[in-house]
């Protein structure tokens, strides 16, 4: 079974972004990154598939010389290869990723690609579902189940209270959810071993795709409200109150 996991490199998670003087980048100068945490667990879900079903797991990225780091992650945690579209550092629309993506399954048929349903920074929940279209292969998104019997998989959604159940035939194209499993941690013999292994550079093509990025916007943040209810024995009426709004007690 040939799997194709595809990751993004995105600020980590929690981190506090800050916008470049022009509104146009963000200021990486004080920012970690990681693997966006949707596909943190396409990556452990391949990596579990393989090892229940044989096969071989790549996995592949968009991105800045940088982003070897979070291929060297995933082959840490048990990927086989690892291709890097390696690009100038601009940040590439769905399309134009999709685009790209694409032209690698094509070159190279998978038995099975995964996505995270959504990057953490973008959210354009768009490239797997692209691919999918592009490639003529059916695709299920929102995932946080799968199982594979033989040629045909069947992918679970959870609907709130229950689940969605699609079965697919192989080749198939997935966007998981973070929940979907619990992601290893790398160990110190798998970073080792990942070290060693090549990453394979592909150049894409930038064709452009008529979109045209104007200025980023950080969301407002939130503020915070204290309240005194009081001192000592002085506030127990008050917090009794609130505990009934809140129906505690």
């Amino acid at each position: 079974m040939k799997i194709l996991v595809c990751i993004k490199r995105v600020p980590a998670t929690g981190a506090r972004i800050i916008l470049t003087a022009d509104e146009r980048g963000i200021d990486t100068r004080n920012l970690g990154f990681a693997i966006s945490p949707h596909e943190e667990c396409a990556v452990e879900e391949a990596v579990r598939l393989v090892e229940a079903h044989g096969g071989s797991v790549t996995v592949l990225t968009l991105g800045p010389a940088e982003a070897a780091e979070q291929l060297r992650d995933a082959l840490a945690v048990g990927a086989d290869r690892a291709i890097h579209l390696l690009t100038d550092g601009r940040e590439w629309d769905p399309m134009a990723t999709a685009n790209a993506i694409t032209e690698v399954a094509r070159a190279e048929p998978y038995d099975l690609l995964l996505f995270g349903n959504e990057a953490a920074d973008t959210g354009d929940y768009q490239v797997g579902i692209r691919v999918a279209v592009a490639l003529g292969l059916p695709c299920v998104t929102g995932v946080k189940g799968v199982e594979v019997c033989g040629e045909t998989l069947i992918a679970r959604r959870d609907v709130g209270g229950g689940w969605e159940m699609y079965e697919v035939s192989l080749p198939a194209v997935l966007a998981v959810k973070e929940g979907l499993n619990l992601p290893r941690y790398p160990s110190v013999p798998g970073r080792l071993r990942a070290k060693k292994k090549p990453l394979e550079q592909i150049e894409p093509t930038w064709n452009g795709s008529g979109l045209e990025m104007i200025r980023l916007v950080t969301p407002p943040e939130q503020g915070k409200v204290v309240q005194i209810l009081g001192q000592g024995v002085t506030a127990v009426p008050r917090i009794v109150e609130i505990l009934q709004e809140l129906r505690l007690v």
